[in-house]
């Protein structure tokens, strides 16, 4: 699948990438909602370049283990 094929998969705001916070807000894809123990609900949002390596990351373990891969899947699985 190409790049903009996987990019188009998810929804895009403007928000702070976690890996990035440096750059501001840029634009982002909602990847997961964790609980810190202080309390509360905090989302993860990761910019293009982020989601782009977090797909290839999760591409790669699916094969080293013969699991299945569908992209757009960050944070759900």
């Amino acid at each position: 699948m190409k790049r903009q094929q996987i990019l188009d998969l998810y929804e895009w705001s403007p928000g702070v990438c976690f890996r990035h916070p440096s750059r501001g807000e840029v634009p982002t894809a909602h990847v997961k909602t964790i609980r810190p123990p202080a309390g509360g609900i905090q989302d993860v949002r990761a910019c293009t370049e982020c989601v782009l390596q977090m797909e290839e990351d999760r591409k790669a373990a699916a094969e080293r283990t013969g699991a299945s891969y569908k992209p757009g899947r960050l944070g759900l699985e």
